[in-house]
């Protein structure tokens, strides 16, 4: 189980994402603090990398010849400019900025067990457009409540609720008794691509959570990934926001 500590604000990660990797100095350009898009970063057998900007779309990144995450695949928030008008699903993009999301694998569903190991604490998952199914990666823009920002709170996504239906999915949070305080918001994304292929087709998952106004859920559309041989967690790394 892994932690995540989550900022008072989403947008103090668009604004401190010039820190991590600023590519142009001109800071009256207010468009380069704002995030392009969110991606994954996959990175190469040559120590490079490419950015899914969707599920058929790749940037390649030209003023970048290594991954800032090593080996590591990771969701990203990412600011980029076009090297040129392109119309093609491999397009090549100058990085401006990029900062990782939280990017984690789910956890197993324990049943009595959950409360224990995994919390049930309230939280919100936001309408946005940084919550999104693509690229087999459920990315969630969460909500919640945040009095010590020293305390990291703990958020995990749990498969096998159902054993009649892979694709039921459960949200847990653990604020580690860090339960009052103002409303604040994260960024946290899922790798599903271990979940079971139907056929290659796009699946429908539904998530269920705790929210403060009671028990939810949303289905969402998903294509996962062609399956690969020894895919697992070794390739997942955390942000500059998880301790």
């Amino acid at each position: 189980m892994k932690k995540v500590k989550i900022f008072v604000s989403a947008l103090a990660v668009f604004a401190s994402a010039m820190a991590f990797q600023s590519c142009n100095d001109d800071d009256t350009n207010w468009e380069l603090y704002r995030p392009t898009a969110i991606v994954t970063v996959c990175p190469t057998a040559e120590g490079g990398f490419t950015m899914n900007l969707d599920d058929k779309t790749t940037l390649l990144p030209s003023n970048m010849e290594k991954s800032p995450y090593g080996n590591k695949e990771v969701r990203a928030l990412v600011n980029y400019t076009e090297d040129k008008k392109q119309q093609r699903e491999t397009r090549s993009v100058t990085v401006n900025w990029i900062d990782s999301i939280r990017t984690k694998l789910p956890e197993l569903y324990l049943g009595e067990e959950n409360d224990k190991k995994y919390g049930n604490d309230p939280v919100e998952i936001v309408k946005d457009w940084v919550t999104v199914a693509e690229d087999g990666y459920l990315t969630l823009r969460v909500r919640t409540l945040w009095g010590d920002r020293q305390t990291p709170h703990y958020l995990n996504l749990l498969t096998g609720m159902n054993p009649d239906d892979p694709f039921e999915l459960e949200l847990r949070h653990d604020a580690k008794g860090d339960v009052n305080g103002r409303p604040g918001d994260a960024l946290i994304a899922f790798n599903l691509n271990n979940l079971p292929r139907t056929n290659g087709s796009t699946v429908k998952i539904k998530l269920h959570w705790k929210s403060f106004s009671g028990e939810k859920s949303q289905e969402f559309e998903l294509a996962l990934r062609p399956a690969v041989v020894g895919d697992d967690d070794a390739r997942l790394m955390p942000s500059g926001y998880v301790k």
